[in-house]
């Protein structure tokens, strides 16, 4: 945590001139409130609370340029912020600053369903779109777990539990309405499926954390509501058994639409908190998209599958009201892990690797997890060879803490040596900074620095996460 004190000892305080000026344009949407600024300032990451100086809620894109330009003008740190939910430390204030909230701009801007595409205000999140297009016979697949919103989706490079068939947010973001750190309005590309003119902002602007600059509007693919839909659970004895049977069914081409695994102790959690009754061993579960038939014809394939690996009977949920039981108690598994130790404070990592490589990487953190003096569970988006662990300390305990880092490090270390990477869905923020040049090289991080430099030259915007400064390096 010293990096953070560092960074924090740089903390731009407020001019007045610019407190004048947001009470003027924002009255009561501008806040300096304690209660608001620690609302603002802690996410679900294992870092203490970092406070902003100020809260701005903005509701167009029109207000956020006037709040970047006022940041850039009197240099102040500029943290956009959505609904909260990271995990890796993206929307702490670590100098202070304005943090902008954008919850109320969730509007759907234009809807387009012959294209399939719609373009919504970032603070939308992904239920109130599903919602508001349910009528269209479409929806928006990806699905990280929380409510998040569609712009910070956006900035953090999301997936979730159905990518492993319909992709993450970068393959799924078509366009972003971007205020860059000097003020200026872009829109990235046009609706176009495809297009190969000039350098692709969009993926630049996709994973880059606020860094970059601030989204104000996403544009994203939706995809036709499937015909039928049906729900398994299998249980085994180990998780090797299941994950074997996992990179077994994508190997074979089988079009899942999702497959989520959880251990022994996640089930258990998940039994206590969602009122559950699955079989208290690792498990795997399944979801299948298509017509009556494909259903039919895969949920026979990975039976068959299963029982090779040493799964058993497939319990089956169909009804609608079934299927959102099971996949509330999957999203819960977070909050569900942290009832395993009342009190605690989850250090939670992720990491995703070649599917080849996933039976490996998934036994190393088994045989870790087996040795800690603290309790924890896995689960994970198998199908993409992407899964979580979630270490339960107290929160009172600094060696629980080096332990949980040990792990930690233990299991990215083996990731990123798997060519794979060192989170593959929760992203940077603070907690995996240390992991960037292992991954990429220095040479590629000279090159991000070099893009940061350029596109925010103040280091206004969201500073201190995802790169280190070269300085701190040497």
């Amino acid at each position: 945590m010293n990096a953070l004190h560092t960074a924090q000892t740089l903390k731009r305080p407020l001019p007045s001139e610019m407190i004048a000026a947001l009470k003027a344009q924002f009255a009561e949407r501008f806040s300096m409130a304690n209660a608001v600024r620690d609302h603002h300032g802690k996410d679900e990451s294992p870092f203490p609370s970092m406070l902003p100086d100020g809260v701005v809620f903005a509701q167009s894109t029109d207000e956020v340029v006037a709040v970047v330009k006022l940041c850039g003008q009197y240099n102040i740190p500029l943290i956009p912020y959505g609904a909260g939910s990271s995990l890796e430390g993206h929307i702490l204030a670590i100098q202070g600053g304005i943090s902008l909230d954008v919850t109320a701009m969730n509007k759907i801007v234009s809807l387009n369903t012959e294209d399939q595409t719609v373009t919504v205000q970032a603070g939308l999140t992904r239920k109130q779109l599903n919602e508001q297009i349910r009528d269209t016979g479409l929806f928006f697949p990806i699905d990280p777990g929380a409510d998040a919103s569609l712009g910070g989706m956006s900035a953090t490079r999301a997936s979730g539990t159905n990518a492993v068939r319909y992709g993450t947010m970068r393959e799924n973001v078509v366009s972003l309405t971007v205020v860059t750190a000097d003020g200026k309005v872009i829109r990235t590309a046009r609706r176009a499926r495809k297009s190969s003119a000039g350098y692709d902002l969009t993926r630049i602007f996709v994973g880059s954390e606020g860094t970059l600059g601030v989204i104000t509007e996403v544009t994203v693919k939706l995809y036709p509501q499937p015909e039928a839909v049906s729900a398994a659970v299998c249980n085994f004895s180990t998780v090797h058994e299941a994950v074997q049977c996992v990179i077994q069914t994508i190997q074979m081409g089988v079009p899942i639409a999702r497959v989520e695994l959880m251990d022994a102790a996640a089930v258990i959690a998940g039994n206590r908190y969602s009122k559950l009754t699955l079989r208290e061993t690792p498990l795997l579960l399944f979801e299948f998209h298509g017509s009556e038939a494909s259903v039919k014809e895969q949920a026979q394939t990975v039976q068959e599958l299963a029982k090779e690996c040493g799964g058993m009977d497939f319990e089956w949920a169909e009804r609608p009201e079934d299927r959102n039981r099971l996949w509330t108690a999957r999203h819960n598994a977070y909050f569900a892990g942290l009832q395993l130790r009342p009190g605690c404070k989850s250090n939670t990592t992720d990491v995703c690797v070649p599917l080849s490589r996933l039976a490996e990487s998934i036994d190393l953190a088994t045989q870790e997890l087996a040795k800690a003096s603290f309790p924890s569970t896995i689960v994970g988006h198998v199908g993409d060879g992407n899964f979580h662990v979630l270490m339960l300390l107290d929160p009172n305990s600094p060696a629980e803490w080096v332990e949980s880092e040990k792990i930690n490090h233990a299991l990215v270390t083996q990731a990123i040596d798997a060519d794979g990477t060192c989170t593959g869905e929760h992203g940077i923020g603070l907690h995996k900074m240390q992991f960037m040049a292992h991954e990429h090289g220095e040479d590629a991080l000279d090159l991000m620095r070099s893009l940061k430099m350029a596109f925010d030259p103040q280091n206004i915007l969201n500073p201190g996460k995802i790169i280190e400064p070269k300085a701190k390096l040497n």
